[in-house]
């Protein structure tokens, strides 16, 4: 039996969404995690993890990120530098990649703390991590406040090089426990108010389009 949801359910008032949207732990819709990369004012690297971001493409391939806080280094170097890399890990490298949440100050490089190799970007002045398997280089286009005075922005920027492992687009893939990973962010039980643990997420193929007819 389907039910409607439009206000917060008893069970949840006293849960903590630590800044989030209960409908967001409600739908629990997975995000692909990526570590997007900038360079600090003295040329330091800032890591951070994003998963509220989308890839779309019309008239060229642009990332928007649905939500970046104001108050974050991605915000302050993006805008001081216009320019960013979006770096796509897989397992093995998730918790060295993580680790950049951990180890943020402005006098910090965070790759090189984090154990991840740092490499200048060929068309972007952003640094791009070797350990992952594919890296977006990218421009900033637009931003947009959710409402005047918003402390968070939906920020759109465009891609102007791709680095890609050939492992990854031939024998190994690019799906699967090799590949792409995805953010299951809290997923909550509007009835009981119990909350599942935030956990990682893979992609596997399915059938194609003309299977499915």
């Amino acid at each position: 039996m389907k039910k409607e949801f439009f206000e917060l359910p008893e069970s949840l008032r006293e849960h903590d969404f630590y800044g989030f949207d209960w409908l967001e732990g409600l739908t629990a819709v997975p995000g692909p995690l990526a570590l997007v990369t900038t360079y600090k004012p003295d040329g330091l690297t800032n890591g951070c993890m994003q998963s509220w971001f989308t890839l779309t493409s019309s008239g060229g391939f642009y990332c928007v990120f649905g939500s970046v806080h104001k108050g974050t280094h991605m915000y302050r170097t993006v805008r001081e530098t216009g320019a960013l890399a979006v770096n796509f890990m897989d397992e093995k490298q998730y918790l060295k990649c993580y680790s950049t949440i951990r180890n943020n100050g402005w006098d910090t490089d965070e790759l090189a703390a984090a154990g991840l190799t740092a490499k200048k970007g060929t068309k972007v002045n952003a640094p791009i991590v070797e350990e992952c398997f594919l890296n977006l280089e990218c421009e900033h286009v637009w931003e947009k406040e959710f409402f005047p005075g918003s402390d968070q922005v939906v920020m759109c920027v465009k891609v102007v090089n791709v680095h890609m492992e050939e492992e990854y687009y031939k024998a190994k893939g690019r799906y699967g426990e090799t590949g792409y990973l995805y953010n299951i962010h809290s997923p909550v039980d509007p009835e009981t108010g119990e909350c599942a643990e935030t956990c990682l997420g893979i992609i596997q193929s399915f059938k194609t389009f003309e299977e499915l007819q």
